[in-house]
């Protein structure tokens, strides 16, 4: 055996295991959304009376269901306006002339190095003002404006890599700037829509200090706050900890698979962009 199967021997087996450590609390996720109260506290990793009640249970009577439609709707609208907003500008930025354009670009960039913690307290405020606080729309809001920053980069690069030339030719065929961008731009750059809506989608889905901070009705929790109310219950019952969980990351990883192809070509072709 060469030298050179060794070495890819030894990397192969040590990917194996942190695949299995990265994998195994995962695992046990599944297997424990799958087990009786009692039997999850008993340990062991697979179930041994296979059970679809605690699923069933969390999904219905622990309301569940009303958390998936919560968190459903803000994704959705988050989504929607990240892309109708920042599509537009990012157009703007990578084919229009203005002056100033390449300091108002930059500047959005800028804005990746600040955390987004430190803008909680203001957009918390704000919002009272606005009278939004405590909404699905007073998460959205800032939602759509926190991902301004990356979502600007991605599609402006992505923007500016398609040839100059075929928007000449719109333009000599009468087309409008509104034309050219919706039948050339948005069907050419469609892998970086998809990994834009991707980028954006899991973060929202999963988002829990701005929604613990803004949302106090219970009718209007979105998963991860449904999860919360689980954990910190006096008693909490972790198979339906563990249910609520896997029902939280199935929609993600049900989305990845659907768009993998999609969201590489689209990150990829941004970043060469």
């Amino acid at each position: 055996m060469t030298a050179r199967r060794v070495v890819r021997a030894v990397v192969f087996v040590a990917l194996f295991v942190y695949a299995l450590i990265s994998l195994y609390p995962f695992l046990w996720m599944i297997s424990g959304a799958f087990k009786g109260r009692s039997e999850i506290l008993e340990g062991g990793f697979l179930p041994r009376a296979f059970t679809l009640d605690t699923l069933t249970q969390t999904w219905g009577r622990l309301h569940f269901f009303d958390y998936f439609l919560n968190s459903l709707k803000v994704t959705g609208l988050t989504v929607l306006g990240v892309l109708v907003v920042y599509s537009l500008a990012s157009y703007a930025f990578a084919v229009l002339d203005f002056p100033g354009r390449r300091i108002l670009f930059w500047f959005f960039v800028a804005l990746l190095f600040v955390p987004g913690i430190t803008m909680l307290l203001p957009v918390v405020i704000l919002e009272k003002q606005l009278g939004v606080l405590g909404t699905h729309i007073g998460l959205v809001l800032p939602f759509v404006n926190g991902t301004a920053p990356l979502t600007v980069l991605l599609l402006t690069n992505a923007y500016g890599s398609i040839p100059r030339e075929l928007r000449e030719a719109a333009r000599s065929d009468g087309a409008s700037e509104v034309r050219i961008f919706w039948s050339v731009y948005l069907p050419l750059a469609r892998p970086a829509h998809v990994t834009v809506a991707v980028l954006t989608a899991v973060p929202t889905w999963n988002e829990y200090v701005l929604t613990r901070v803004s949302i106090s009705d219970p009718s209007r929790y979105t998963l991860p706050l449904g999860l919360e109310s689980l954990i910190s219950s006096e008693v909490p019952r972790y198979n339906e900890v563990m249910a609520a969980s896997l029902i939280i990351v199935i929609p993600v990883i049900v989305l990845f698979l659907f768009l993998q192809r999609y969201f590489v070509n689209g990150l990829v072709g941004a970043i060469k962009g």
